[in-house]
């Protein structure tokens, strides 16, 4: 079990740096590989405003490569779009959209990442092999005006792929 308030307490010095530190004891390079390339959370959602409920759609972000799934220009992302919101850890257990594959997400909840992930399998293709990222399955928010977003809902981005095959009996749950 992680222990995020006291900045990650260690188990077994052996684990990987997931398993021993939560979120706020992270160095800026073991965060920055948490991102498991999936592009998932560059994608635009529409939020609604009683309910707060999340709708996804398939159009990207602007900065959004679609081959790499990932920002075109995250040094600058935050200067050149002005609603892109960085993850901190302050802001990951709050942030009710981010898909239920994460990385963040799932050590936040002290969860482990799964087997396709870069930092488990050692190959950043492994999350597109997986069927996970966004890869082939985007279109560019670039000339869509914002009433017809909804014309793009798809329910793919939150859903978590590896649930439904344990609950189809493929996959062991973890």
């Amino acid at each position: 079990m992680i222990d995020d308030a006291a900045g990650g307490a260690p188990e077994d010095a052996e684990a990987p740096f997931w398993k021993r530190k939560g979120l706020t004891g992270l160095t800026d390079s073991e965060w920055e590989s948490l991102c498991d390339g999936c592009g998932r959370c560059c994608l635009n959602k529409l939020e609604d405003w009683e309910t707060g409920e999340i709708a996804w759609t398939s159009l990207a972000c602007t900065l959004f490569d679609a081959g790499s799934c990932r920002c075109g220009d995250y040094e600058n992302r935050l200067d050149k779009v002005p609603d892109c919101l960085p993850l901190t850890p302050e802001s990951v257990p709050d942030l009710t959209w981010l898909p239920p594959t994460c990385g963040y997400r799932l050590v936040g909840e002290g969860r482990d990442l799964y087997w396709w992930h870069p930092l488990v399998s050692g190959d950043p293709d492994t999350v597109h092999a997986a069927g996970i990222s966004a890869r082939g399955k985007t279109f560019p928010e670039d000339g869509v005006p914002l009433e017809d977003y909804e014309n793009f809902l798809v329910d793919w981005p939150g859903e978590n792929p590896m649930e439904e095959k344990a609950q189809a009996g493929f996959v062991e749950r973890r």
